[in-house]
C-alpha cells in the first residue's frame, strides 16, 4: 500500500517518464509485401514447412495435351451418326473395287458350268503339244448325222474339270486321266465322265490283257500335274481354239498336246457310216483320240469286210471295213 501523494515504484527496467503511465506493447498490423520480392524470388524461397514429394509431374500450360480421342469426339459431336457411316462406306467401296479388279464376280459362263458339273476353270488357251497334233481332218463334204439331236454350236470357250476320282480299271502300268467339259454346252459332266471311264475300263480297250490300267482323277490332281492325259468335250465352234491348226473344220475330233478333244457334234450325232449307233461311235471316238494320247498313229483299213482298226479315221469313212470301237475287239 502506498499513501496518497506517494509515487508508485518504477517498473523494473523501465525509465521513469513523468506523466506517462505503464507502456503497452504495440499490436502488429498486417504485413505489407516487400515490393522488391518478385514472383520468381518468392518461388525460389525455401518453403516454410517440411518438404513433401509430389506424386507426379504437374504440367504447366506449355505441356498440356489434348485429351485422348479429343478430335474424334469433336468430329462425332459435329457430324453425329455420319461419323460412323463414312468409314464403313469407305471400306465397303474399297472392297468392292478390289473384287471387281481381281475378277471375283460371277460370270454367265461360270453359272452355266455349275449346272453341268463341279468344275474348276482350265487355262483359256491350249498348251503347245510336245508332239505333232493329230486329227482326222475335215471331210470333203460335211455329212450330217442321222440322229435328230440338237447341240450347242458354240460354248463359252473355257473348260471345267469334272471333279472326283474313280476306281482303278484293269491291271498293269497306271494311266491317270482328267475329264473336262466346255462351259456353257449344257452337258452333264458327270455323265460324260462315266462314259469315258466305262470305255477305257472295258477289257477290249487299251488295257486289254493287263497292258495298262486307267483311273480318273479330279481338280486337285490336275492342279498338281499328277495325271497323264485329259479327255475334253468341246463344242464345234471351239474346236479350233483347243485344236489350233489341226484343221477339224468344226466337224472332227483331235488330239492336241495332252488332250484328247472330243467334238460335241460327233458325240451327239455320230456319223452316217454308224447309221445312228451313237453308243458305239462314242466308244470309238474316245478310244481313237486316247490312242493318239498314248502314242498310236493312224492306220488303214485292212480289207473289205474286215473290222476297221480303231485307229482308222472312221469318222471320215470306213473304206470298206466294218465299224469297230475297240483296239482289242
Amino acid at each position: 500500500m502506498t499513501s496518497p501523494g506517494s509515487r508508485a515504484p518504477r517498473e523494473a527496467g523501465r525509465p521513469d517518464v513523468p506523466g506517462a503511465g505503464p507502456r503497452q506493447r504495440p499490436v502488429p498490423g498486417p504485413r505489407r509485401a516487400d515490393p522488391r520480392l518478385t514472383r520468381s524470388a518468392l518461388l525460389r524461397r525455401p518453403p516454410a514447412g517440411p518438404l513433401v514429394a509430389r506424386r507426379g509431374p504437374v504440367p504447366g500450360p506449355a505441356h498440356r495435351t489434348a485429351p485422348l480421342g479429343g478430335w474424334f469426339r469433336r468430329f462425332v459431336r459435329r457430324h453425329g451418326w455420319r461419323a460412323y457411316a463414312i468409314p464403313v462406306l469407305a471400306v465397303a467401296t474399297v472392297l468392292t473395287l478390289v473384287d471387281v479388279v481381281t475378277g471375283g464376280g460371277t460370270t454367265a459362263a461360270t453359272q452355266s458350268s455349275a449346272l453341268d458339273a463341279p468344275v474348276s476353270t482350265a487355262p483359256s488357251t491350249p498348251t503347245t503339244p510336245s508332239a505333232p497334233a493329230e486329227g482326222e481332218g475335215a471331210p470333203s463334204e460335211t455329212a450330217a448325222g442321222t440322229a435328230a439331236v440338237s447341240f450347242i454350236e458354240q460354248g463359252a470357250g473355257t473348260l471345267g474339270i469334272v471333279d472326283g476320282t474313280s476306281a482303278t480299271y484293269g491291271t498293269g502300268p497306271l494311266e491317270r486321266f482328267v475329264v473336262e467339259v466346255e462351259d456353257g454346252i449344257g452337258v452333264d459332266g458327270s455323265q460324260f465322265a462315266a462314259a469315258v471311264e466305262a470305255t477305257l475300263g472295258d477289257p477290249r480297250s487299251w488295257g486289254s490283257g493287263g497292258q495298262m490300267s486307267f483311273q480318273r482323277v479330279g481338280a486337285a490332281e490336275a492342279a498338281a500335274g499328277d495325271y497323264d492325259f485329259r479327255v475334253s468335250l468341246v463344242s464345234p465352234g471351239s474346236m479350233e481354239t483347243w485344236c489350233p491348226g489341226v484343221g477339224t473344220g468344226g466337224y472332227t475330233s483331235c488330239r492336241y498336246g495332252e488332250r484328247a478333244v472330243i467334238n460335241l457334234a460327233r458325240w451327239e450325232t455320230a456319223v452316217p457310216d454308224y447309221a445312228g449307233d451313237i453308243a458305239t461311235y462314242r466308244q470309238y471316238v474316245v478310244n481313237h483320240e486316247v490312242g493318239h494320247a498314248l502314242g498310236h498313229g493312224h492306220e488303214q483299213c485292212g480289207g473289205a469286210g474286215q473290222l476297221a482298226p480303231v485307229m482308222e479315221q472312221q469318222t471320215l469313212g470306213l473304206q470298206g471295213c466294218l465299224k469297230n470301237a475297240w483296239p482289242y475287239p
